[in-house]
């Protein structure tokens, strides 16, 4: 495989995606709604052009989105575009090709190529979606394939049903090795997938919290009314922040005293990992 080559990278600025917690989509055909999501509780919005627009109206989706990347928004726009290896992708990134586009969601990655392919017409912060099996085994691969990779998801119904699995279970591997593949490349953790039963906001909040647990950072949503309950998943309650403070207060009092591990006055042995995941949780509370 021929190593490509890449446009300068995108610098990490205050407006890359670290710390969203919540990605509502938006079809590219509904200028309405994204005024109405930019105004919302969304850290970020996704406007689609890809699963929720029909063939027949790929080109007025594309127009949309070249209007909307034009202008001042008060919160972070992505684009989720078509895959870059069919014709609707190509015309994607033939009508984007220049345009001052926040960020890139890549549908169905599975090669360098394709991030390649991407970077030759729009130099922007990729987010990569893993959706088939093959995806899934090149992703630490295609996590460091340019510089401009930022974020890293599965899109958790395509990928179960290339797996032919029944159980959601049974993506549970699929969940860390990408988590591992985000962290082994130096990215945040991956965002989680959409949970797609709109009406069930308790089997959404508990899913989000066991995404959470397991090495996640923020998810998509479909549905406003969904944006609350991950908002909240992701945000550290005031007793975690308060935990956090005193664990990053006993390392410097341990440092001064010469010592990398310690007992904390509950007993409980204290060293630097256990620090390093205090420094995360005041990351996310800020």
């Amino acid at each position: 495989m021929s190593t490509p080559v890449h446009p300068t990278p995108v610098p990490l600025t205050p407006t890359h995606p670290t710390g969203v917690r919540s990605w509502l989509y938006v079809p590219a055909t509904r200028p309405d709604l994204l005024d109405k999501a930019m105004r919302g509780e969304a850290d970020a919005v996704v406007l689609d052009l890809e699963d929720s627009v029909p063939a027949d109206r790929k080109d007025e989706a594309r127009a949309a989105a070249v209007r909307a990347v034009d202008k001042t928004w008060p919160k972070q726009l992505w684009l989720r575009i078509n895959q870059v290896q069919l014709p609707h992708g190509q015309d994607d990134l033939t009508a984007l090709a220049g345009a001052p586009v926040q960020g890139l969601r890549l549908a169905k990655c599975e090669s360098a190529e394709e991030i390649d392919t991407v970077l030759r017409h729009v130099n922007a912060p990729l987010h990569l979606l893993f959706e088939t099996a093959l995806g899934v085994e090149r992703a630490y691969e295609l996590a460091t394939a340019a510089p401009q990779v930022a974020l890293l998801s599965l899109g958790e119904a395509d990928l179960g049903a290339d797996l032919r699995v029944r159980s959601d279970a049974a993506l549970d591997w699929a969940r860390a090795r990408l988590v591992n593949a985000a962290r082994a490349a130096g990215l945040t953790g991956p965002v989680q997938s959409v949970w797609t039963d709109v009406t069930d906001l308790a089997g959404l909040a508990a899913s989000t919290e066991r995404g959470s647990d397991q090495g996640f950072f923020g998810r998509s949503v479909v549905h406003p009314k969904q944006v609350p309950v991950v908002n909240q998943a992701f945000t550290p309650r005031p007793e975690e922040v308060e935990e956090a403070h005193r664990l990053v207060d006993s390392l410097r009092q341990a440092q001064e005293a010469g010592s990398a591990a310690w007992l904390d006055d509950r007993g409980r042995l204290i060293d630097p990992a256990v620090v390093a995941r205090a420094h995360w949780v005041l990351d996310r509370a800020n």
